[in-house]
């Protein structure tokens, strides 16, 4: 079992002391979300609200995804970087490429990617991509930015997306995992069926379970109940080293979560983080492990 933790609703200028402290204290990772912007006008519903307006204030910051990874790659040894997740879709194929095997090559192949279709098309329209088309186009960068990965003379050639022959160096020097989010069928199919593994949200133990067996049966359906598969959530029931011995036990191989949950920090710097990371590492992750 891995324990990752992530970067959401924290003050940027923390970011990086707080890896320190995640790695010294022996976690695994650390997950980064994603949106470029807050428009004035938002239109679009966002699905995991019953008002349909997104939980947080227009001013919470969302730093830049793989600037983030490669700075917190610099100041640690050992943690490894992924998205909860990255929208993909919402940028040129390139740039997307590039961005992640930079990341790959300067954190000595420490990250992976999540990929999920996002939910704001104002977010889409400003970066000049097509909405609507979304979801075709993410089935369709997964297999291209393997291709365009390998290093050397590479090209793509898709119903989307036209590549000609180049080279776009760095490249990976191992295949970058590609992970897919999303709890839709047609995401949870492009997980099984096109990717290395699956992230979700924070569940209730049922519907953990639910979503697990669901992949599993997908897998089957696929043929790639045999591959490696990686399963990264949160679970809503109170840490303790047996949730995560069943969790693994069904398949669940990485969890998130922030060790400060439910904890009344003192106002000050990344310091009041220190004593909830070291508490968590010591009576949960060195238990399970």
């Amino acid at each position: 079992m891995q324990f990752w933790s992530g970067t959401a609703f924290m003050q940027t200028s923390d970011v990086l002391a707080v890896a320190r402290m995640f790695d010294e204290a022996g976690y695994d990772g650390i997950v980064c979300s994603d949106h470029m912007i807050y428009p004035r006008e938002l239109a679009s519903p966002y699905p995991d609200s019953p008002t349909g307006q997104p939980v947080w204030s227009p001013d919470t910051a969302w730093p830049d995804s793989w600037v983030l990874i490669g700075a917190m790659a610099a100041v640690t040894r050992r943690l490894r970087f992924s998205n909860a997740v990255y929208v993909a879709p919402a940028r040129p194929l390139i740039e997307v490429v590039k961005q992640v095997a930079t990341a790959s090559v300067v954190s000595q192949g420490r990250v992976s990617l999540a990929v999920g279709v996002g939910w704001m098309r104002e977010e889409y329209e400003l970066m000049g991509q097509d909405f609507d088309t979304r979801g075709q186009r993410l089935n369709e960068m997964i297999p291209a930015m393997r291709a365009l990965w390998r290093g050397g003379w590479v090209s793509w050639s898709g119903e989307h997306y036209q590549v000609p022959e180049l080279m776009i160096e760095p490249h990976p020097e191992a295949p970058v995992r590609i992970l897919c989010g999303g709890e839709s069928d047609a995401a949870l199919r492009r997980a099984a069926r096109q990717c290395d593994g699956w992230v979700g949200y924070a569940y209730a133990w049922d519907d953990a379970v639910r979503y697990v067996q669901k992949l599993k049966d997908l897998r089957r359906e696929y043929g790639r109940e045999h591959e490696p598969f990686d399963i990264l959530l949160a679970l809503l029931e109170p840490p303790t080293p047996d949730l995560y011995k069943r969790a693994e036990d069904i398949g669940i191989t990485q969890v998130m979560g922030a060790p400060w949950a439910g904890v009344d920090l003192a106002p000050g710097g990344p310091e009041r983080f220190r004593e909830p990371i070291e508490r968590f590492a010591e009576t949960i992750i060195e238990k399970v492990r």
